[in-house]
């Protein structure tokens, strides 16, 4: 079984955050009603005053705000599906995971659009791989991601690749000498996303 990660990945750059001003172009009151929270929320999280976590759920509040959530997120696909990475689009099987801290309504993590509530882990960092385990998944024979912080799942699989160029390029997942270790723990326990290039 192949195991990818998706924002960043093989689509480029965030589907979530694409969805997110897709709506906002279709209902402007997302403009006035949404966007000056969200704006301080993310304020609030680079400066390391309101945890990642908190910050995405703050993040995707807009979804119980698009009264036509079902009709818009079709209208989006049908429009972004071709950023799905050309490379990914070769390789796929019926059997691949996608797993992702983007939410199921759009792609992955298990997410309830009325309350605005993660109803699983967050599918960020080392969740994944939790989830994986806890799921009963075959072994992984290849794994990818275009974030350190999936070192976790990176090192339950067989083979491992790291992402880049905007989702373009394929690479080996480096080698986890010192400096890489200590990158991938600032990025996972800060939420801080450090890339390779």
């Amino acid at each position: 079984m192949n195991v990818y990660d998706f924002d960043g990945t093989i689509y480029y750059p965030n589907c979530t955050v694409d969805f997110m001003m897709w709506c906002m172009a279709r209902h402007p009151k997302l403009l006035f009603t949404y966007a000056p929270r969200t704006a301080w929320y993310a304020l609030m999280y680079k400066t390391g005053k309101l945890p990642k976590y908190k910050a995405i759920l703050r993040l995707y509040a807009f979804l119980a705000m698009t009264d036509d959530f079902d009709v818009q997120i079709e209208r989006f696909w049908d429009k972004h599906e071709k950023r799905i990475s050309a490379w990914y689009l070769e390789q796929k099987r019926p059997d691949d995971l996608i797993i992702s801290a983007s939410p199921d309504c759009i792609i992955a993590s298990e997410y309830d659009r009325e309350y605005n509530v993660l109803l699983n882990n967050l599918m960020y960092a080392k969740e994944k791989a939790r989830y994986i385990f806890d799921h009963g998944f075959p072994v992984i024979d290849n794994f990818y991601s275009d974030s350190l912080s999936d070192t976790p799942i990176a090192l339950c699989a067989e083979k491992a690749f790291l992402i880049t160029d905007k989702a373009r390029k394929v690479n080996d997942w480096p080698e986890l000498d010192k400096d890489t270790m200590n990158k991938v723990r600032r990025e996972i326990y800060t939420g801080t996303n450090i890339h390779l290039e």
